[in-house]
């Protein structure tokens, strides 16, 4: 668990007594909701729970779960996100698997049907049964509705732990059947120290590309530098059509989400600058940022950032991923210039 979960952790204690069947953990991404849930899961089925609420780590309930075979438990998520063949594709199959085929960034309908047989057996010690799933967002809608049904009719002693990092993108059913828990960003400066404690330099300017995330921030220095980023950002300080067919060839196999992502904080760094002189995700570009911001009309900077928080709802799923970059960058260079 990090620093800054500690008042979460111990206000989420005052829910055991009255548990309630599922619990949505929602918050910014890159803040450790994951491990997070994994660390409640694990206190939830551990056998000698300490006074803070924390696993004792020494019974054999915590023992299994550190071996990822605790009987009682099962973790639900995207493909893409598993380190191991998903359950029940083990061995060669798994492998040609892993090999032919992309992971999904999606949780489907099977991985959700596969919890039936898990809920409808007694549990090992006569304890909780839990289910751990994220990011919530991740299902798809045959899979959303197969949940909404479990969670409608939830099976006695189970207990699910969901987590998002944007409540807007699932179903207002699922929400209703969810007791919505809020985990915390944490302030620049108890991230930064974190940050610094894992020794990542230059860790101040890594944290405000990433919008605060410390995670994030770290996933993103440990990935192989900024190159992706820097050529997009290069392109905004000195938008022009040519620049954006080239910039748009060169990163149109990056991550989409991403690319947006840091338009969004782009856009949003001129607009502050326009109206207080502040900047805060790109302090290193303050230069260009207030130069944009003394050209750019106010009216045309709000149509840009609309536009690009709607691309954000189509970004992992384009037509075509030159064309969805090609026309989110001519359409800023027609804002800017």
């Amino acid at each position: 668990m990090y620093p800054w979960q500690e008042a979460a952790w111990t206000q989420l204690q005052q829910m055991r007594a009255r548990m309630p069947h599922a619990i949505l953990f929602h918050g910014p991404a890159g803040t450790g909701k994951a491990d997070f849930l994994e660390t409640f899961a694990q206190a939830l089925l551990c056998e000698n729970v300490r006074p803070d609420g924390h696993a004792c780590e020494a019974c054999a309930s915590c023992g299994w779960f550190v071996q990822h075979n605790h009987p009682d438990y099962r973790r639900v998520r995207p493909e893409a996100l598993e380190d191991e063949p998903t359950e029940g594709e083990e061995g060669a199959e798994g492998e040609r698997k892993a090999k032919t085929s992309k992971p999904s960034k999606e949780i489907k309908i099977e991985q959700i049907r596969s919890l039936a047989d898990f809920m409808n057996i007694s549990t090992h010690r006569q304890g909780l049964r839990v289910v751990v799933l994220y990011p919530a967002e991740a299902l798809n809608m045959p899979a959303s509705n197969a949940l909404l049904k479990t969670l409608e009719e939830p099976p006695p002693g189970t207990v699910f732990l969901l987590a998002s990092n944007s409540l807007d993108r699932l179903l207002p059913t699922i929400l209703s059947r969810c007791r919505k828990f809020a985990l915390p960003m944490p302030s620049h400066e108890e991230a930064l120290a974190w940050l610094k404690a894992q020794g990542l330099s230059d860790a101040d300017s890594w944290l405000r590309e990433q919008g605060g995330a410390p995670l994030a921030a770290l996933a993103a220095s440990e990935g192989g530098g900024r190159e992706e980023m820097d050529a997009l950002l290069h392109f905004l300080a000195q938008p022009s059509k040519d620049g954006a067919l080239r910039t748009a060839e060169r990163l149109a196999k990056g991550e989409l989400p991403a690319l947006v992502a840091w338009l969004q904080r782009w856009l949003y760094d001129v607009f502050s600058y326009k109206m207080s002189g502040k900047v805060r995700y790109y302090p290193r570009y303050g230069r260009e940022l207030a130069a944009l911001a003394g050209k750019v009309h106010t009216a045309s900077l709000i149509r840009a950032i609309k536009a690009t928080n709607e691309r954000r709802a189509v970004a992992e799923h384009p037509l075509s991923a030159k064309l969805f970059v090609e026309d989110m960058l001519l359409e800023y260079t027609s804002c800017c210039t």
